[in-house]
């Protein structure tokens, strides 16, 4: 069984990855109803995506004889004025999760717990990969800039991008 603390902290995680996950799909409902559906489509995989992490908590959790306690959703914004806020915004909540995993990770560390460690080491890797992808969409945004062909052209990329599921077992 993981400490109390640890429980209390990989619950509120849940919490946040289902937050991210509304965040995403509030997000790709905004670009949809804008009349792009390829944008829609990349934050409607994050959405999906977002949901397999939080599962990946709640089996770790479960997996480990804790209990798994969930907790309302708190309101996310709706729209935004522009594709480059929506990437920004992705950007600066992506950071702050890679902090609430970083926290999770010292937890383990204080107490030991190298089971729980290892694996949040998948979820470090995975925000570098999160990271790394906003703000190369926010690169990409800056250089089309207004260009009404960039962004159409990026759209119809975008629309391209598929749902893997995530393995959420634990042993993965």
């Amino acid at each position: 069984m993981l400490s109390n603390e640890m429980e209390t902290a990989i619950n509120k995680q849940i919490n946040a990855e289902f937050w991210s996950a509304y965040l995403y799909l509030s997000m790709s409902a905004h670009f949809a109803h804008e009349g792009l559906p390829g944008f829609a489509n990349w934050f409607r995989v994050q959405f999906q995506e977002e949901q397999d992490h939080a599962m990946k908590f709640m089996n770790y959790l479960i997996a480990k004889g804790n209990k798994v306690e969930l907790t309302p959703i708190e309101k996310v914004d709706t729209s935004w004025e522009s594709l480059l806020k929506a990437f920004q915004d992705t950007l600066d909540h992506e950071r702050v999760v890679t902090s609430l995993i970083n926290n999770l990770v010292s937890i383990a560390r204080s107490e030991n717990d190298y089971a729980t460690e290892n694996m949040l080491q998948w979820f470090v890797n995975e925000q570098v990969e999160e990271e790394e992808t906003a703000q190369g969409m926010i690169d990409s945004l800056k250089l089309i800039g207004s260009n009404g062909f960039g962004i159409y052209t990026m759209d119809k990329e975008l629309a391209k991008r598929s749902y893997t599921p995530l393995n959420t077992a634990t042993t993965a």
